[in-house]
């Protein structure tokens, strides 16, 4: 089965050079290794003459904004043509463990979405992450299920989907038309896909063997340097599925006095 490993890369430059990294050392190499710049032209220099080679594109920015989910189309598009069959998405923080194309390559079916475990690494050590212990270093994410290597849960939680690692055949990527792109910038992308799979009756199965490790960074809790995005790709969620995404970030705007809920209009505004 050919396989297309597809990225998205704008800054964090330490951490896809360790997803490279990681892919390099894999049990299964990638066929096609796509990696979509979002305005960052130093991306194209800075993976080359290192394995995988990467395949890389450049798109502009969106109104001032990442283009995520056109970024994931154009990534997808491009492994199509060039005959990928099985589609592997990792966001720039994530190292592949090293079965995790195997993994996704075992449980590969027609209209599935399968998720491999994620683990959350702590802040990287001064000498750097070591790719053999990644796994003594956080166990995988307690929020989602962890089946064991080999195993397969099917029937998950479509709620429970993050576009950080997942995979799919071509002929269900095809079957869900990719991404809506009219999101842009932070949240939303991903869960609206979710809710396309589900709406199609496409499973969601959760993958033993096929582990990412995503790469510490800093964050904020609730991420208020997104929360135009959250309200303007939430508005929207809300516009194609009749309910607000999000709620658990925008009760905490709310707390902080940044949005308010109007309640008869059922929309979030800034406070």
């Amino acid at each position: 089965m050919r396989t297309a490993v597809i990225s998205l890369a704008a800054g964090r430059h330490p951490h896809l050079l360790m997803q490279q990294d990681g892919l390099a050392a894999s049990a299964r190499a990638p066929d096609h290794y796509v990696i979509v710049s979002m305005a960052d032209p130093a991306i194209e220099g800075l993976t080359a003459r290192r394995k995988p080679s990467a395949d890389v594109i450049t798109l502009p920015l969106k109104d001032g904004r990442l283009p995520l989910a056109a970024a994931r189309n154009a990534g997808a598009a491009r492994a199509l043509a060039a005959d990928a069959e099985l589609l592997v998405f990792l966001d720039v923080d994530c190292i592949p463990g090293p079965t995790l194309l195997d993994g996704y390559a075992r449980a590969a079916q027609q209209d599935v979405l399968l998720c491999g475990t994620v683990a959350y690494l702590p802040p990287r050590p001064p000498g750097g992450y070591v790719l053999e212990g990644l796994a003594e270093l956080a166990p995988p994410h307690p929020a989602r299920p962890a089946p064991a290597d080999g195993e397969v849960l099917r029937g998950g939680d479509p709620r429970l989907f993050w576009s950080l690692s997942f995979a799919l055949t071509a002929g269900t990527w095809n079957r869900l038309g990719g991404f809506c792109e009219a999101y842009t910038g932070y949240g939303g992308e991903d869960t609206d896909f979710a809710a396309t799979a589900a709406q199609c009756g496409v499973d969601l199965w959760w993958v033993g063997g096929a582990p990412a490790y995503h790469q510490h960074h800093p964050t904020e809790h609730p991420p208020v340097r997104h929360l135009d995005d959250i309200l303007r790709n939430g508005a929207l969620y809300k516009e194609r599925w009749g309910k607000w995404p999000m709620q658990g970030w925008l009760r905490a705007f709310e707390a902080r006095g940044l949005v308010q809920y109007v309640r008869a209009t059922d929309t979030w505004r800034k406070g």
